[in-house]
């Protein structure tokens, strides 16, 4: 027997009992703020990315670089899929821009927090926050 959401919020609301529930928040391991992320250029394909540890790197062009937090504004989901035409949120379905980070399908309202990335030697390195 499979439990809908609407019940346990109804068990909830005229027992008060507490009800541990999981959000579609995705789940991401805490991350060191103060270090940026250092990609090698090697692994972010041109007309496409990368997501690692907490941000998304995208090469849209030959040697034109752009950097998102990976946290889909939505519900904090971590962004999974990059193509050329889109980085994709697993959780529910909302897609941005890999040039400029813009929401261009929802669920979500607002795009990715763009990151400030230059290149160093055979890295891309992420500013965080």
């Amino acid at each position: 027997m499979t439990t809908t959401r609407r019940e346990v919020f109804a068990v909830v609301a005229t027992t008060g009992a507490a009800v541990p529930l999981t959000a579609c928040g995705g789940s991401q391991e805490p991350v060191d703020s103060s270090e940026p992320v250092r990609v090698p250029v090697e692994e972010v394909p041109e007309g496409g990315g990368t997501v690692t540890d907490g941000v998304v790197v995208t090469q849209p062009r030959a040697g034109d670089y752009k950097a998102f937090d990976a946290r889909c504004p939505h519900q904090g989901c971590t962004v999974a899929e990059v193509t050329s035409r889109a980085i994709v949120c697993p959780c529910h379905g909302s897609e941005f821009d890999p040039e400029s980070g813009d929401m261009t399908r929802g669920p979500a309202t607002e795009g990715l927090d763009e990151r400030t990335v230059t290149v160093e030697g055979d890295d891309v390195v992420v500013a965080r926050g």
